[in-house]
């Protein structure tokens, strides 16, 4: 018995007990109409029917009659039969979105949700827990931008690797989206260049507590706030802002953005065809992006945004790892475990222990650095690139700039001889009074004594 007749039942012995009630003077026909929940005239109709026909006026003549408005059987056996056959893994939503894109189904989500949930292929979702309070999020686009990485086995066959998203916090819009085999310096300084190089700087970035983020004296406790990471580096340079979580909790807007990526965003991968890691990242930034954001970013609260743009794009030299190195006798530096050849230069006749920078980028290229000036430049397997020219000049000015301990070398103290002159070095014999050495005179005292 269902539910509509369950109620139906109800309601003839609720009207047969006001009916009589009515008829012996007890109750007036408004009170029961009220009781009943219907109007007085809808009262004495089913009192007409009832004393036409008895019970059986009282029967709900809706029971059995096909709505107009009702799915198409039809249109619902092929939504069960693509749901066995090729989505049963996925979501209702995610389903629903995907009938829409690819096989032309018009019907509403809630039909087909019902409709799977009455075939048995779909679980009912649990109830939910008390509401919580969530953190309110910032008002404008660029004031807190959120990174953090999910390990998940994204591309079906291959092994587990890493997603690196970084989410604005005010819209939840995704910026940048990049499959690594593992999260660390490299991968954070990739991302933050793909979204300062789109929409600018920002204000602040929003991090859990990883060893590339931070720096943790002892386990579990604060962040370091005197000893920073490259990144930590890197963001203080740009004048970012770097908070740390301390829990999973203070990063649910992230947590939460994983947990519906990791639910679709495999399964979209195998629709697309997709099966290399280079084949994947070119189709989350040319593709599911702009679909993700469509499907799940909101409005923020206010117009406007917090992106500044960096018109000298110091985020270049910025968002790379930078140490020292001295140069060695032979002109070299060691790096990565090759020594990197640095070429003639009108700075100076030779680098020889001279302390210089250098620039590691996150594709792989190597920069070598004097003051702000570029020495070379290094692919990935060490093979220089092409040597830059710097004017002569404006060295010993940089060198004023750099650590005391970086100043204490004389190679480093020199003056920047002039173009000219280092052209004349090693050209022209000097004079012979330069060449020869003073004769040392007789001790007149000597010779007297002789």
């Amino acid at each position: 018995m269902g539910t509509a007749s369950i109620h139906e039942g109800v309601r003839r012995m609720r009207f047969s007990d006001l009916l009589d009630r009515t008829e012996a003077k007890a109750l007036t026909q408004v009170a029961a109409s009220e009781l009943l929940g219907i109007n007085v005239r809808t009262f004495q109709r089913w009192a007409e029917r009832y004393e036409a026909e008895g019970d059986d006026g009282l029967v709900d003549r809706r029971l059995g009659r096909r709505s107009p408005r009702r799915a198409p059987e039809e249109e619902l056996e092929r939504m069960l039969g693509l749901f066995r056959d090729k989505y049963a893994d996925f979501t209702v939503k995610h389903f629903h979105e995907q009938l829409q894109k690819r096989h032309g189904y018009v019907l509403g989500y809630t039909v087909t949700k019902l409709a799977l949930h009455a075939a048995g292929l779909v679980r009912k979702a649990p109830r939910r827990s008390a509401h919580r309070k969530k953190r309110p999020r910032r008002p404008l686009r660029g004031m807190l931008l959120h990174q953090d990485g999910s390990r998940h086995a994204w591309i079906e066959g291959l092994p587990a690797m890493d997603l690196i998203v970084t989410m604005d916090d005010a819209t939840s819009e995704i910026y940048s989206m990049l499959l690594v085999e593992e999260e660390g310096t490299a991968s954070t300084f990739q991302a933050l260049g793909e979204v300062i190089g789109e929409h600018g700087l920002f204000c602040a970035l929003y991090t859990d507590r990883g060893s590339h983020y931070f720096y943790t004296p002892k386990a579990g406790e604060k962040v370091s706030k005197a000893q920073q990471t490259q990144v930590g580096r890197a963001l203080s340079h740009l004048g970012i802002e770097h908070i740390a979580a301390y829990s999973p909790e203070a990063r649910g807007r992230s947590e939460r953005m994983f947990g519906t990526l990791q639910g679709r965003l495999p399964k979209d991968l195998r629709l697309a065809g997709i099966r290399t890691v280079e084949a994947a990242n070119a189709w989350l930034k040319a593709h599911y992006m702009a679909e993700h954001n469509a499907a799940f970013a909101i409005k923020a609260e206010q117009q406007g945004t917090a992106f500044v743009a960096d018109r000298h794009q110091a985020w270049r030299e910025a968002l790379c790892v930078i140490e020292e190195r001295t140069v060695a006798n032979d002109n070299t530096i060691a790096w990565s475990g090759r020594r990197l050849q640095l070429p003639e230069s009108r700075l100076r006749p030779h680098f020889v222990k001279a302390l210089v920078r250098v620039h590691a980028y996150p594709d792989g290229t190597v920069s070598v650095f004097l003051g702000p000036h570029r020495l070379a430049g290094f692919a990935a397997d060490g093979q220089q690139i092409s040597p830059d020219a710097p004017e002569p000049g404006s060295v010993l000015g940089a060198v004023k700039d750099k650590p005391s301990r970086a100043r204490k070398g004389a190679s480093l103290t020199a003056p920047a001889r002039a173009a000219v002159e280092i052209a004349r070095v090693g050209a022209e014999k000097r004079a012979s009074s330069r060449t020869k050495k003073p004769t040392r005179r007789a001790n007149p005292t000597a010779i007297s004594m002789a």
